[in-house]
Parts: structure tokens; C-alpha cells; sequence
């Protein structure tokens, strides 16, 4: 079983530099993050605190039941949901958690998943936020994308934050399974932003930094006539080459 403090730790550093201004990931309150504790709970970011300056204070340790309890609800308010979130709560008396906790609960079920990060990096967001978005994303473009961010992205097109948010990335994740055998490594979200899965801290900072890497290459090709994809025949040789599977664990990312 992990330590407490230790996970807690992980999560809190992961955050920091994910909130760090100079990458340009999250600026304010954006973005949030989730480390899996143990198989009844999992760390989260509370409400109104800011990824460049959080502590262990602005996390809450959730029960992974009660909040999975929300994934059915066709209509709920939003009143609602805070109060089921409330209640997900190991102790009482912590911040509000973060209104995507059900997305992470979601995220942390997958296995080979222990950390998720969700930011709105600027350079994600031009890509996202654009008439060409899935064009932009529909292949990839050099082999360290591929080791790092898997064979493709997962797609989410825009919709409202919280429950029905969560509802679709399940969805787009299960999509993803059936295609490709396993689950992503990023998820771009329409108009949102991007949310990175690691099996550990590292790997979310990999994935990040890579997705962020991989839209200012994409920016640069379309002002060049467009991005020029790898073949898919090529994709696969990188995907399944030992030298970039044993790469991936180092780098601790999701093979699930």
C-alpha cells in the first residue's frame, strides 16, 4: 500500500510544476489534479485553490464509491453534485473538492492510472479552440509523440464541466479501448483544454509537456501548408518497438 504522506507529496509537486507561469499550462484557478491513494480513495484539487502555489492543504482525500455513485445521473443540480461530494469526503471539514472529481475518480479506475493532471496550456488551447482542431490531431507527427503521448489522442468535443463532462471523457475513453487496445495517454477536450494520465507523477509531467510541445509544432506546419503525418504503418513500428516500451516505463507512463 503507498504512504499516505508520500502520494500526498507527489501530487502536490506534480502540481506546482504543472501551475509553474513560465510553462504556460494554467494561469488562476485553472486545471486540477488527482493521485489515486488506494482502492477505496484518491487525492484531489479543492475548489478555488491555484495550481502555482498549492500545498497539501488545497487537496481533499475522496472515496472513489460515493463519487462514482454520480456517473448514472442523467439530470442532477449542481447543488447536488456538491452535496454527493461533500459526502465523498474521508474527513470532515476539508475544502470543497474540485467540481471535475468525478472525471478523475473516472480516469483513476483505469488501470496502470495513479496521476491525472488537467490544464488549459495555451498552446493546447490554440489548437482546441480552432475550426481545425480534429484535422490538426487526426495523426502524428515524430516519433518521441508516439512514446510519449501514445498512437493518438483521445478527442472529446466541448461540453458542460462537472457530471456531463465526466460522462463524456468515460465515453471517449471506452471509444478510445475498443480502437486502439488500451487507454489514452492525453485526452484533448474542444474549446477546454487537455488532461494528461500517468502511472506516475512523472509520466503526467511527461505527457503535458509533450501534448504542449506537439500543438506549437502543429501551429508552425499549418503556417508552412499543414502537417505532414507519419504514415500509420510507421506510428505502429514506434508504438511497439522494446526500445520505446522500456522508454515509456522509465518515463513512468500508462501501458494499460
Amino acid at each position: 500500500m503507498p504512504d499516505h504522506d508520500e502520494v500526498l507529496q507527489q501530487l502536490v509537486e506534480t502540481s506546482l510544476h504543472l501551475g509553474n507561469p513560465a510553462r504556460d499550462y494554467v494561469i488562476l484557478g485553472e486545471g486540477n489534479t488527482s493521485a489515486r491513494m488506494d482502492k477505496e480513495t484518491f487525492w484531489v484539487k479543492a475548489s478555488g485553490f491555484e495550481l502555482p502555489n498549492i500545498t497539501a492543504e488545497g487537496f481533499v482525500l475522496l472515496r472513489f464509491d460515493v463519487v462514482l455513485g454520480l456517473l448514472g445521473a442523467d439530470e442532477i443540480s449542481d447543488e447536488a453534485v456538491k452535496r454527493v461530494l461533500t459526502d465523498a469526503c474521508v474527513e470532515e471539514g476539508t475544502p470543497r473538492p474540485s467540481i471535475e472529481a468525478l472525471m478523475h475518480a473516472l480516469l483513476l479506475q483505469e488501470p496502470g492510472v495513479n496521476f491525472v493532471g488537467h490544464t488549459h496550456p495555451v498552446a493546447v488551447n490554440a489548437i482546441v479552440c480552432s475550426q481545425r482542431a480534429e484535422e490538426a490531431i487526426s495523426g502524428r507527427l515524430f516519433p518521441d509523440e508516439v512514446v510519449c503521448c501514445g498512437i493518438a489522442p483521445a478527442w472529446v468535443p466541448f461540453t458542460d464541466p462537472g457530471v456531463p463532462l465526466a460522462q463524456r471523457v468515460a465515453q471517449a475513453v471506452s471509444d478510445y479501448k475498443e480502437t486502439y487496445g488500451e487507454c489514452p495517454k492525453a485526452i484533448w477536450m474542444q474549446n477546454h483544454g487537455l488532461i494528461a494520465l500517468g502511472a506516475t507523477a512523472q509520466g503526467v509531467q511527461t505527457v503535458t509537456a509533450m501534448s504542449v510541445k506537439v500543438a506549437r509544432i502543429l501551429i508552425g506546419t499549418y503556417a508552412w501548408g499543414g502537417p505532414h503525418f507519419l504514415t500509420d504503418q510507421q506510428v505502429e513500428r514506434i508504438a511497439t518497438r522494446p526500445d520505446e516500451l522500456s522508454r515509456q516505463d522509465r518515463l513512468g507512463l500508462t501501458r494499460c
